[in-house]
């Protein structure tokens, strides 16, 4: 007599639109070795069958390089915010959860809208100021006492994680969020980069900035690339808090 074949159970939050109330389908996948959170949905995007019986929609989410480089995958899986493509439902409680990240818009179902995060980088000026590139010889020399830290926040996916975490970012708060906040520390450090931060700690002393931050530290506890960020968080308060005086003493 044939085994029978072992199924996972999934829990998935849908909406149907931006403006259209939330509800939960239930779905059953075929158990692998080695299943993932992404392999799982596409099996229910090709057979989109509710547990019972019902053919629905296909389950709208958004992935893109597989390997937990992009962050695209973000979403809520059994309650903590983690990357979909690097979930293993082996290590997984189950039934599996899975639902948006409502600390952004929800566009449909598991996908959402981030572009707030990519608004908060243009706020912080998130890049570095040149016009054109150098040979080696010529090129800026990176401090070697920062570049470990300049390489391990460059690792950032801006996925969002540490901001569905964050008790300070949504409606409750104006705060811009861990990973913006941090990236002007990396843009700080850098040998051009250092020139303009000025600008961007001024702009973190603005609504919504470094202040807004109630070091509740749940961003570190989940940040994919384990990313310090309370660290960098507390290094950054005090440059801002240096700069207000520069300020003061400057006018």
């Amino acid at each position: 007599m044939a085994e029978e074949q072992k199924k996972v159970r999934f829990v998935i939050e849908r909406q149907d639109g931006p403006n259209e109330k939330p509800y939960t389908q239930e779905f059953d996948v075929d158990y692998r070795p080695g299943l993932n959170v992404v392999a799982a949905l596409m099996e229910i995007q090709k057979h989109p069958v509710t547990v019972d019986g019902k053919r629905v929609a296909p389950v709208t989410w958004e992935c893109n390089c597989l390997e937990k480089v992009c962050g695209a995958c973000m979403m809520v899986i059994n309650g903590k915010a983690r990357q979909a493509c690097c979930s293993l439902v082996d290590k997984l409680d189950q039934p599996i959860h899975l639902a948006p990240a409502r600390t952004f818009p929800v566009i449909r179902d598991l996908l959402i809208d981030r572009s707030v995060m990519f608004e908060s980088l243009k706020r912080i000026q998130g890049w570095v100021e040149i016009d054109g590139t150098w040979e080696v010889k010529d090129a800026p020399i990176q401090n070697p006492y920062t570049a470990q830290t300049a390489y391990e926040i460059s690792h950032c996916m801006t996925c969002g994680c540490c901001l569905e975490a964050c008790p300070n970012v949504g409606p409750q708060s104006d705060f811009i969020g861990p990973a913006p906040t941090v990236q002007a520390y990396l843009f700080n450090l850098h040998p051009l980069g250092k020139f303009d931060a000025p600008k961007r700690l001024n702009a973190l002393m603005q609504k919504g900035g470094i202040t807004s931050c109630g070091n509740s530290q749940n961003c570190v506890e989940v940040c994919p690339k384990n990313i310090k960020l309370t660290t960098y968080l507390a290094q950054l308060n005090r440059d801002v808090n240096k700069q207000a005086l520069k300020n003061i003493f400057n006018h």
